[in-house]
């Protein structure tokens, strides 16, 4: 009878494992075995199938499959995904393709994500000491050129990696591989921690923890080297062995499920409602349980002290910028892509024919309250957005911030918390910080705002996957008490 997760026992596991509760359900499974010694061609099973778990809620199935050959063995991975969001359907694809030598190290790869209808490509080859890759988005493609100091890894089979070096309790392994998500290079440091036995799933298995760009994932694998439970972002992510029709019956599932999971997660909560949020100009608000510092400037002036921070939230301040960010933030980038013609083009049209002194920020935020629409519907880069005609905040921002950008209007993203009165708390939010005359300032697509409102708190910088990695630190992690809320 194959080892996996136990008939029914999926949901009951991720809700004991994300309520705090993991250690009851897992002993020392006594001495382990010899350890085992595998290659990619002689591993018992060599195609996997798991049922995925977000915050207690079915979203769907992973698979994995290695295609072994006499030159380069291929290694094919998949993901599906279906959850709601502000009352929108989201649906997620992802598909991946790695060649790998004997020992995983990798020749090349190719990885596609589709989210919500728009599609990011990327495509990999290492030739001796250099990772050349290929990003393609919204048609348009950009190129990287990264040096390696020693062999590359894929990152869809980093639970392979220990497998083939032997599962010896107490080892140790670190190696590089390239996150396709992020775009960019990484160490990975694993250790094979214990043995272990659990009610949840049958036998027993090698504990394994995994850190990678900050993130620590629990892997359980067998003694044939499957991966039989897999714990992400703190419990809040599980997936689990299973048979094909049983993984892909939770991508059905999930479409029935009609709970709003990533708003229960993200939600901070507050100790009072704030109605009136969007003509918010003063806030003076606690955070509590705050797991990393928060930046401080002339807009939000922010104080730690006893487990907790002190923020005080000023929404007309402007921030005096530093020598350089002129040039620094005129830059085009992968998600935007200020350069393009055709956002150059459009920038051209909207401040076209307008007089001496006219505020060029208030007519992009015109153009675009008028064009692009507000849904829950992410997107890989600015002309995503443009061509699709509809973002959520984050896509928003990356649009406004290429045009303004074309402009000669430095800008800036922000990511962070923003008060939902449809929600009752916060919820993490992107918007932009502009440059004009010298200084920084708040500037909100998404609430079409010349100005943000003062429940704008800003916990980390940055326009790409890699910057907003930080912001996992602090989900489920913290609450906020207002001390002083000041209306106009």
């Amino acid at each position: 009878m194959p080892i996996r997760l136990r008939h029914g026992m999926l949901l009951a596991a991720a809700v004991a494992l994300t309520s705090g509760c993991a250690g009851r359900y897992f002993q020392d499974a006594g001495p382990p075995p010899p350890p085992p010694r595998y290659t990619l061609a002689t591993l018992p099973s060599k195609e996997i199938w798991t049922g995925v778990i977000f915050n207690g809620a079915k979203i769907g199935f992973s698979h994995f499959r290695i295609e072994p050959s006499a030159e380069l063995h291929r290694l094919r991975s998949e993901a599906a995904m279906r959850l709601r969001f502000l009352g929108f359907d989201k649906s997620i694809r992802l598909r991946a393709e790695d060649w790998v030598r004997d020992d995983l190290s990798l020749e090349r790869f190719a990885y596609d994500y589709h989210i919500d209808g728009s599609d990011l490509r990327v495509r990999g080859e290492v030739a001796g000491r250099e990772l050349a890759v290929g990003i393609e988005t919204a048609g348009v493609w950009s190129r990287q050129k990264l040096a390696l100091a020693g062999p590359l890894y894929p990152a869809s089979a980093l639970t392979l990696f220990p497998v083939l070096a032997g599962l010896a309790i107490g080892s140790e392994h670190r190696f590089m591989t390239y996150s396709g998500e992020l775009q960019q290079l990484g160490e990975v440091s694993q250790r094979v921690e214990s043995f272990e036995r659990s009610t949840l799933f049958e036998g027993s298995a090698f504990k394994v923890a995994t850190e990678f760009m900050g993130l620590r994932t629990t892997t359980w694998i067998d003694v044939r080297g499957r991966p039989v439970l897999e714990l992400g972002l703190n419990g809040v992510i599980v997936s689990a062995l299973e048979d094909e029709a049983t993984a892909k019956g939770y991508l059905a599932s999930a479409a029935l499920n009609k709970d709003d999971v990533i708003i229960q997660w993200s939600l901070v909560r507050t100790d009072r409602p704030l109605p009136q949020a969007r003509h918010m100009r003063r806030l003076r608000l606690v955070l509590e349980g705050a797991p990393l510092p928060v930046s401080s400037d002339a807009r939000q002036a922010c104080v730690r002290g006893d487990g907790e921070v002190v923020c005080r939230i000023v929404a007309a301040q402007q921030v005096l910028a530093a020598p350089g960010d002129a040039a620094a933030f005129l830059a085009p980038s992968v998600t935007v892509q200020s350069a393009h013609a055709s956002i150059r083009a459009l920038e051209r049209t909207i401040l076209s024919g307008l007089p001496l002194g006219a505020d060029r920020i208030q007519a992009l935020l015109k153009w675009m309250e008028g064009n692009i629409r507000k849904e829950a519907a992410d997107v890989f880069s600015a002309l995503d957005a443009l061509q699709s005609k509809r973002a959520e905040c984050q896509g928003q921002t990356y649009l406004y911030a290429a045009l303004a950008r074309a402009a000669g209007i430095p800008t800036r993203v922000a990511n962070g918390l923003v008060y939902s009165p449809e929600h009752g708390g916060f919820l993490y939010h992107t918007w932009a910080e502009s440059l004009v005359d010298g200084s920084w300032q708040a500037v909100d697509p998404t609430f079409d705002q010349r100005s943000a409102d003062a429940t704008h708190l800003a916990l980390v910088y940055g326009e790409t996957l890699a910057d907003l990695l930080p912001l996992v630190e602090w989900v489920g992690k913290t609450r906020i008490r207002v001390l002083e809320a000041e209306m106009p």
